[in-house]
């Protein structure tokens, strides 16, 4: 999603004729995307700003991205401008000739008590189908062999009749030689008529983005991720027997407040049990205005880092 909002920000800075520069001492005009799931990206951003003031003063400085209200306020007299990133309208430009970003919606309605999203991004609002498949019509034309369809829960898309499935169908459909690719999927929302439109649909990807996050119910409960480990398994199977060389990739993270070691083996067990193809892992950090953030963050840095590196060497 950053890739593809950063892409339709240079697309409108381009169309006002300017031009691009990778050296912030030489800019007039210097834009942050900011991404603030992490307290530790927000941090960066802070250091960033301070770091390119001082080597170019006369440049301006403007944020947009994912922004927590709290950080807004914070970072206003630091910079110029801040730009809601829903605000650009523009059609991104693609940087690769072979592969496309389309944001398909954005926002998210899950609350998953560690995430901003939904502070950030708001609800989720889906763009319409027919516009979506003019530009992926578009994109063929132009010859991209490698096309994805973004959003914080693309399962959740949905505009009149079109749901994910039909859309993906529809995509699907078209003439021409080129593969669909998708994130992220939620565990909870990847419907079995999904599962079923992906095996049955030769231009879909088969490597799917499965977010498990923990492989501890407690934990899962905690985090208010909507679905027990039993769910997530079952879920797995479903796929597997529908898709039988789909390749499941996800998203764990450690440390989550009161997390033991018992419940972090519960995690390690999952993992060997699935089998994923790939793994991001994060080590949990508290942001302001989650509900996570009203719990203890009780597990020591050193000990988020040992889990981390116990996961980290499991995948290599």
């Amino acid at each position: 999603m950053n890739e593809s909002d950063s892409e339709k920000i240079a697309g409108q800075l381009e169309a006002k004729s300017y031009q691009l520069t990778k050296d912030p001492k030489l800019a007039d005009l210097v834009i942050i995307n900011v991404c603030s799931v992490r307290q530790s990206a927000i941090n960066r951003v802070y250091s960033r700003v301070e770091k390119i003031r001082r080597q170019n003063k006369k440049a301006q400085l403007i944020l947009t991205g994912c922004i927590l209200k709290k950080d807004k306020k914070q970072l206003s007299s630091q910079v110029d401008k801040i730009w809601p990133i829903i605000d650009f309208k523009i059609k991104a430009k693609c940087k690769s000739s072979r592969h496309a970003f389309i944001p398909i919606m954005t926002g998210c309605n899950n609350f998953c008590s560690y995430c901003v999203v939904p502070f950030t991004r708001a609800r989720e609002r889906s763009r319409q189908g027919k516009e979506i498949i003019k530009e992926v019509k578009d994109l063929i034309k132009q010859e991209h062999k490698e096309i994805t369809l973004l959003g914080q829960n693309v399962n959740s898309y949905k505009d009149g009749s079109i749901d994910f499935p039909k859309l993906l169908k529809n995509l699907n459909d078209l003439e021409g030689n080129f593969k669909i690719n998708f994130l992220t999927s939620h565990p909870k929302d990847m419907s079995d008529e999904l599962i079923k439109t992906i095996a049955q649909s030769d231009k879909v990807s088969k490597e799917i983005h499965l977010p498990v996050q923990s492989g501890d119910d407690q934990i899962l409960k905690k985090m208010n991720r909507g679905y027990s480990v039993k769910d997530y398994k079952n879920l797995i199977r479903k796929i597997k027997k529908e898709i039988p060389k789909a390749k499941i990739s996800t998203d764990i993270i450690v440390g989550f407040p009161s997390e033991t070691e018992k419940q972090f083996q519960n995690t390690v067990k999952l993992i060997k049990q699935i089998k994923f193809s790939q793994s991001y892992i994060a080590s949990y950090s508290p942001r302001t205005g989650t509900q996570a953030a009203k719990l203890k963050d009780d597990v020591p840095s050193f000990e988020k880092k040992k889990r981390k590196t116990t996961l980290l060497k499991m995948f290599k």
